[in-house]
């Protein structure tokens, strides 16, 4: 099984920026792949950013440079980088991570952004 405890949620105004971080833990020898989703309020989850080990990192159309996502692979940890945030970005922000030999998906607890002045 794969934890992910997520970190970094904030209240920031428009054109600010946060950081949010994301560790994993237990068999993170099998994760392939790993990403950030959000879901915002009254919205379906959608996907922000990923990181197939085997691939290149995608991003989707609204934060494309705006958000970096980076991976420090000796912390197992992934970070999402955004910058100049609009209000619109305001959500629950979830870490994911993904087995695939395993058909296995695994969740963080979700952390809040808010963008407001």
């Amino acid at each position: 099984q794969v934890q992910l405890v997520e970190s970094g949620g904030g209240l920031v105004q428009p054109g600010g920026s946060l950081r949010l971080s994301c560790a994993a833990s237990g068999s993170i020898g099998s994760i392939t792949a790993m990403g950030w989703f959000r879901q915002l309020p009254g919205k379906q989850r959608e996907l922000v950013a990923a990181i197939p080990f085997s691939g290149n990192t995608v991003y989707a159309d609204s934060v494309k440079g705006r958000f970096t996502l980076s991976r420090d692979a000796a912390k197992n940890t992934v970070y999402l980088q955004m910058n100049s945030l609009k209000p619109e970005d305001t959500a629950v922000y979830y870490c994911y991570a993904d087995r695939v030999a395993y058909s296995s998906h695994y969740w963080g607890q979700g952390t809040q952004v808010t963008v407001s002045s």
